[in-house]
């Protein structure tokens, strides 16, 4: 049997009371499932994720779909442009069997749902966090660049506010990579807590005249654990700091070490069980 790593608990050695991240399933539980389908996030709900994240883009049509990249060669097999393509037409296509291409020829594979592979609204995926038996939390990336520019924007804060999450204690945040982008849900939402994403370890000392004291930050876990420096930063100057993608021991413990409040993983089974253990 192989043995469940132990983890260390700096802080708490050094006197510190803290509690755990919060453990955030990046595209739901996307490491044995397709990513951003239903069946990926009600999985994650299921293993008891704490909150969901996702990426949003704006179709031809102006619907909100859970999708990363901006074509869909690799998710679909597809040429095309999420935003050149209505909702009905991405509804035609099948964003699940990419994972396992070989599942039809598997006489022992599980069955699924083809609904759950089916394009995901942001919509359906606000109506299942809403309606989940338990305190959910969802963390929204929006792209950049896009062709709609700041209408991406416009349209997620619209969708909260009919859910009644644009305001002050909505377990919706916003994150994005474009300061442009964060300044836009600002002034769009000021309650709204919003996260801005570092690519790069070298971007934080031009970002950091550029963001405000309560904005959060959310560095890759390959770039703290190459530059140690960026995490002793943004503890010593009090950010609130989630981390991305943390998907093995190792990039937990780096979290862990630097006390942060959120880790965004394609494995929540696997970092609450060491969390846990």
């Amino acid at each position: 049997m192989r043995r469940t790593p132990r983890l260390r608990r700096t802080r708490e050695r050094q006197g510190e009371s803290r509690t755990r991240p919060q453990v955030v399933a990046h595209r739901g539980s996307s490491h044995d499932t397709p990513e951003h389908t239903l069946e990926a996030y009600v999985k994650a709900l299921d293993e008891g994720s704490e909150a969901l994240e996702c990426d949003v883009r704006l179709t031809a049509d102006g619907h909100l779909v859970c999708v990363h990249d901006r074509d869909l060669r690799r998710t679909t097999s597809t040429m095309g442009l999420v935003s050149t393509m209505s909702l009905a037409e991405l509804d035609e296509l099948d964003f699940a069997s990419w994972k396992s291409p070989w599942s039809d020829l598997d006489d022992e594979a599980p069955e699924r749902d083809p609904m759950q592979g089916k394009v995901l609204t942001l919509r359906k995926l606000l109506e299942t966090v809403a309606d989940y038996d338990r305190h959910v939390e969802l963390a929204i990336e929006t792209k950049h660049p896009t062709r709609y520019g700041g209408l991406v924007e416009r349209r997620l804060v619209e969708a909260l506010d009919e859910v009644g999450w644009a305001g002050a204690g909505s377990p919706a945040r916003i994150m994005s990579f474009s300061v442009n982008a964060m300044n836009r849900v600002r002034r769009l939402a000021p309650e709204l807590d919003i996260v801005m994403l570092v690519d790069k370890a070298h971007h934080w000392p031009v970002l950091r005249p550029l963001v405000a004291d309560d904005w959060i930050i959310g560095p890759g876990v390959e770039e703290l654990r190459d530059h140690p420096g960026l995490g002793k930063h943004l503890v010593k100057a009090g950010r609130e700091v989630h981390v991305w993608t943390v998907n093995t021991a190792d990039d937990l413990q780096v979290c862990l070490d630097l006390g942060v409040t959120a880790v965004i993983t394609d494995r929540p089974k696997f970092i609450l069980d060491l969390l846990d253990s």
